[in-house]
């Protein structure tokens, strides 16, 4: 017989949660597959901590997001935002399913081009663009989105030594009822600056302005926030329309919208309360159709939605590496998981299941990770059966910036794998070595002896 886990006494407060159809809540379920693949195999095999992909979830995903638009608006887009997660398998299935590129950078840039992706469906986004980044994306026909005068004055110069017409589009902030309002990059509607950015473009006939572009927050949780932006846009639009008589061919939206995990601090879980695709479909595509365009000069709707689109479809699995008990009395788990790997740990609540079966007995619980540093928290509070070292736990919803916000601090990055529609597992990027992390470094001679 099994010899069983010893748990000391306890007297607390009974905490059951909300009430349901079903009663309260008093027991949680393990965690033991993703997509039908046993998470301890999947620990055997790549090793731990692990970060797993469901490509049947992203696909799953993209589809009713883009279901979600183009039943209430005729022309759509999605271009894929690198930045929230530019692993090239994660980014390819996206692609197949029909989404163009976002990139804010060089090397996003030229991640994209390598991936297939034609430059025409590249979208060139951020305040921070080499010159040879701008050369790069005027040849390959790239609609460039402007932040501020010194990026338009630069490429008027290279339109005129380069003897091509860049296609581009700028950036537009503006007050749609959120604060603080994300008035840093790009130009302000409300006072003017937007319509001189406009007037220079158009008078100075260097570029060819085909979009305009907002992106008024991250992790948005007001529909009707977009409503506004989606209806100021329009605005601009037909101002062009009627002053120029030049058709602005897209407007696109940016992306953050809210993915199903809870902020820090909220009273109610995430997958209950936040927004889903068909509320902004429904607050975008409304005030866009009701803005006053004719039936044939309709703006592609352009969508760069990161988070919402992935982080469903990431999990990170870890062990535990010891337990404790605080001065205050609390239980402390200690897992080989920290902010290192989950910089998202900082903004969400996310919720995290054991891997394996466990008793009816939970207690309130502190989550480390195991950095020498005292912020490395992975939930300050949260309940739990007792876990002993060497158990298994899944972290979900994390597909999205943990793997392009992780840093290379104490500990080497895990490796990435992902569960194919056939639920067959694929390595998609390699754990981290000592020799990868040198790889770049130059030791100068006189520093390659020392005697001690």
């Amino acid at each position: 017989m099994k010899k069983l886990q010893y748990e000391r006494p306890l007297i607390q407060r009974l905490n059951t949660g909300l009430m349901n159809k079903f009663g309260m809540k008093t027991e949680y379920t393990p965690h033991t597959h993703i997509d039908e693949v046993s998470v301890k195999s999947l620990i055997k095999e790549f090793g731990s901590p692990l970060f797993v992909i469901s490509e049947k979830t992203i696909r799953n995903t993209y589809k009713e997001a883009n279901r979600a638009f183009k039943t209430r608006y005729p022309k759509v887009q999605f271009a894929w935002s690198y930045k929230t997660n530019y692993i090239n398998a994660v980014c390819n299935v996206f692609h197949q399913e029909g989404s163009w590129a976002e990139v804010v950078s060089g090397f996003e840039y030229h991640k994209a081009l390598n991936n297939g992706v034609p430059g025409s469906k590249i979208i060139f986004n951020g305040p921070d663009k080499s010159e040879d980044d701008l050369r790069a994306a005027i040849n390959n026909e790239s609609p460039i989105h402007i932040d501020h005068l010194d990026e338009l004055y630069h490429l008027n110069e290279l339109a005129v030594e380069m003897n091509k017409r860049p296609k581009v589009a700028i950036r537009v902030n503006m007050d749609t009822g959120v604060y603080p309002m994300w008035d840093r990059f790009g130009f302000n509607y409300e006072n003017g600056q937007a319509w001189d950015a406009i007037n220079k473009i158009i008078l100075a006939d260097k570029l060819d302005l085909v979009g305009l572009h907002s992106h008024i927050g991250t992790f948005m949780l007001s529909p009707s926030a977009y409503g506004v932006a989606a209806s100021k846009l329009s605005d601009l639009a037909l101002g062009i329309k009627k002053k120029y008589k030049k058709n602005i061919l897209y407007l696109d939206m940016g992306g953050g919208f809210a993915s199903k995990n809870t902020l820090k601090g909220s009273f109610l879980q995430g997958v209950d309360t936040n927004p889903n695709f068909d509320q902004f479909a429904e607050a975008i595509s409304t005030a866009i159709l009701n803005a006053g365009f004719g039936t044939d000069e309709l703006p592609l709707l352009v969508l760069e939605t990161g988070r919402a689109l992935i982080d469903d479809a990431g999990y990170l699995l870890g062990s535990v590496i010891s337990n404790k008990r605080l001065s205050d009395g609390r239980r402390a788990t200690i897992l080989d998981f920290g902010v290192n790997v989950m910089f998202t740990s900082f903004w969400y609540d996310h919720k995290i299941s054991p891997a394996q079966d466990f008793g009816n007995y939970t207690e309130d619980s502190v989550l480390y990770g195991p950095l020498c540093m005292n912020i490395d928290v992975i939930r300050e509070h949260i309940t739990l059966p007792p876990l002993k070292r060497n158990d298994h736990v899944v972290v979900h919803t994390v597909g999205a910036y943990n793997m392009t916000q992780w840093m290379q601090f104490i500990a080497l990055r895990p490796a990435v794998v992902m569960i194919d529609m056939k639920n067959k597992v694929h390595l998609i990027r390699k754990r981290e070595n000592l020799e990868y992390l040198e790889a770049c470094e130059v030791k100068p001679d006189y520093l390659k002896s020392f005697k001690l």
